[in-house]
């Protein structure tokens, strides 16, 4: 059976390449990059082999499309929610809910293939986040690159940790319920700081004589070291 489309159009209104787009991004989330063929696709689609190859080429061509238009995806979601005000509107997120734990679950599968494509993912990730924190909240860090690299690695941590989030959870954090009560998870963390202020401000001031060109040697200045 063909599927339906990700996002608001009716599918018959899509277009050719974006039915190709959505089957594709359907069956990687579901069975991973090498368990889909292009026949497996286009049948997704409607489509013949050779429509996908003439709009594509191949498919790792089309996994690239695929990848740029989840991130995309997400992050005008993202920008909807927060800056558009539609988080106000209480048929918004429902309507756009499951095309966020799709495409979850489909950047879960990419980042894990081992790819040089899944490494070009993640550094886009980084990139996105990294111009999307300086634009939306540039007080947060002095370091763009590194918040953003720690900020995408530490959400994707849970998404590739999916089995056990869900397991420690009871739920498949790739269902709707499972999905929410991890959302509410992470406002709660991201809304609340966990570190005090005056420790923090300690803690940066240890750290800087470790950027020194010389840095003081850790021998014998751990106290637990002693008669270890």
């Amino acid at each position: 059976m063909v599927g339906g489309p990700i996002g608001d159009a009716a599918f018959e209104d899509l277009t050719a390449r974006a039915r190709i787009r959505d089957a594709a991004i359907r069956l990687f989330a579901e069975r991973g990059i090498d368990g889909t063929t292009v026949r497996d696709i286009a049948q997704e689609a409607g489509v013949s082999p050779g429509l996908l190859r003439h709009h594509f080429g191949s498919k790792e061509a089309l996994r690239e499309v695929c990848d740029a238009y989840a991130l995309d995806r997400l992050v005008k979601i993202k920008e909807d929610l927060l800056f558009e005000g539609k988080v106000a509107n209480p048929g918004f997120l429902p309507s756009v809910h499951p095309t966020i734990v799709l495409l979850y679950k489909y950047l879960t599968r990419a980042l894990l293939d081992g790819s040089s494509g899944a490494a070009a993912m993640f550094d886009d990730m980084v990139t996105l986040s990294e111009q999307w924190v300086s634009k939306h909240a540039p007080a947060v860090t002095e370091d763009y690159r590194a918040y953003a690299a720690v900020l995408v690695g530490m959400q994707s941590g849970l998404l590739a940790m999916h089995d056990h989030v869900s397991r420690a959870l009871g739920v498949d954090i790739f269902t709707t319920e499972g999905h929410l009560r991890m959302a509410g998870a992470l406002a709660d963390f991201y809304s609340h700081s966990l570190l005090d202020p005056e420790f923090v401000t300690k803690a940066r001031a240890a750290m800087e004589p470790l950027r020194a060109p010389n840095p003081p040697s850790a021998t014998g200045t751990d106290p637990g070291a002693e008669g270890a």
